[in-house]
């Protein structure tokens, strides 16, 4: 149950974040070279969706590198609050309304670097023997 709950969060954001590359496309070569003075809000989202994937790459490579040190019990506890922690994301990053479904990239960023960094912490704590429970939940 839980892990499809995961499943489709990530589906969703995935799909939102897919759309919005599909559009971008044809400017592939444009915006590769470009991110540093976008033309228009479509350059710039295109620039903002790529560094939000390479965060997204980050965060789940993170999340296995912790997940290897931990007990059944912590792995679980950290589930959760992953979860948790990906509700919060959506909640302040993004909204929906009748015009559509909306996604503040750079908040998704900002977001996501953080949570990586946490979850790097963690893991080097419990590289080096002192993982604590404790920590695993915020």
């Amino acid at each position: 149950m839980k892990m499809n709950i995961v499943n489709h969060t990530i589906g969703k954001t995935s799909l939102a974040i897919l759309t919005s590359a599909a559009f971008m496309f044809p400017m592939l070569s444009w915006g590769a070279q470009n991110c540093d003075k976008p033309v228009n809000d479509f350059d710039g989202l295109y620039c903002l969706t790529k560094v939000y994937l390479e965060a997204d790459k980050e965060l789940n490579n993170s999340y296995s590198k912790l997940n290897k040190f931990l007990s059944s019990t912590q792995k679980s506890k950290l589930k959760r609050r992953q979860l948790a922690w990906m509700r919060d994301r959506n909640d302040q990053c993004s909204y929906h309304d009748e015009g559509g479904f909306y996604v503040n990239m750079d908040c998704a960023t900002r977001t996501t670097i953080k949570r990586v960094n946490f979850l790097n912490e963690r893991a080097r704590e419990c590289s080096a023997g002192s993982c604590r429970d404790s920590r695993l939940g915020e």
